[in-house]
């Protein structure tokens, strides 16, 4: 009776963990769109960003998946299992879009314009820099070197601190070419998506929209704590460009007022 009784206890305790087992090993999906076209930089940044999320999903049972769609199957496609859409295209198709998915974080990672920013559609995310921004990055070294001529850019293949190196070196390796600003954006945004999916368990995209908004704070290999403004517009460090050597980054230390991200830019929506 006793050996009957142990026997059942063993059977017992070996279904529970075969149950566990089985519970362990599910899944969970988490899916991206990508807009645009296919040769544009910003997919392959976004290609190396779902690469890094898998590699990281691996461990908490999360598989990443980018789709692709074309700007003319957007007006028709069924958006209601992303977590979010990555955009590269131009203005009128973008606002078009985040009108039609107001509840799902769209992201623009290539549109610079100003007034975009300024109208501030609720679910716009704008990972690229505004024009506002660059012309404020530029402005700001020029007070201090006023014969300088730089660019004002996201990112560089250079960039070597804050583990930005190891960035770039991943990138090239896997996508065969240099990192630029908006290759930079789509990776960021897949990865700061990832990031909190992977600390929240987050996985409905109305709930990853107010994250997005209301609580990221995200580095991007950029040694600054990065999150979103009312505008959409993501605060960031920007590099300071001239003869292809990164020569300065703004806010430029000592000049910038505010000494803060958000001495770049547009800071606030139209009244």
């Amino acid at each position: 009776m006793l050996k009957n009784y142990i026997v059942i206890i063993k059977s017992s305790f070996i279904a529970i963990l075969l149950a566990s087992n089985i519970a362990l090993a599910e899944n969970v999906q988490v899916k991206f769109a990508y807009i645009g076209q296919k040769d544009h930089s910003a997919l392959l940044g976004a290609q190396q960003g779902l690469s890094e999320a898998n590699l990281q999903g691996q461990f908490l049972n999360q598989i990443y998946e980018l789709d692709l769609i074309s700007a003319e199957d957007a007006n028709t496609h069924d958006f209601s299992n992303y977590i979010a859409v990555l955009t590269a295209v131009d203005t009128d198709s973008y606002t078009k879009l985040a009108d039609t998915l107001p509840n799902i974080a769209v992201f623009n990672l290539s549109i610079k314009d100003d007034q975009l920013r300024s109208t501030c559609i609720k679910n716009t995310l704008h990972v690229i820099p505004s024009n506002a921004m660059e012309t404020d990055a530029k402005n700001q070294w020029q007070k201090k070197k006023p014969d300088s001529t730089v660019n004002a850019q996201a990112w560089h293949p250079d960039f070597v601190k804050f583990a930005a190196r190891d960035l770039n070196k991943r990138f090239k390796k896997n996508q065969k070419k240099l990192m630029d600003d908006n290759s930079w954006a789509g990776w960021a945004a897949v990865k700061m998506t990832s990031d909190a999916v992977a600390r929240t368990k987050i996985n409905d995209p109305a709930k990853m929209l107010n994250y997005l908004k209301t609580d990221l704070a995200f580095d991007g290999q950029k040694g600054s704590v990065m999150s979103f403004r009312e505008t959409g517009q993501l605060r960031q460090p920007i590099l300071l460009v001239e003869n292809n050597k990164i020569v300065a980054e703004a806010p430029v230390r000592g000049i910038a007022k505010p000494p803060t991200l958000d001495s770049l830019g547009i800071l606030s929506c139209e009244k």
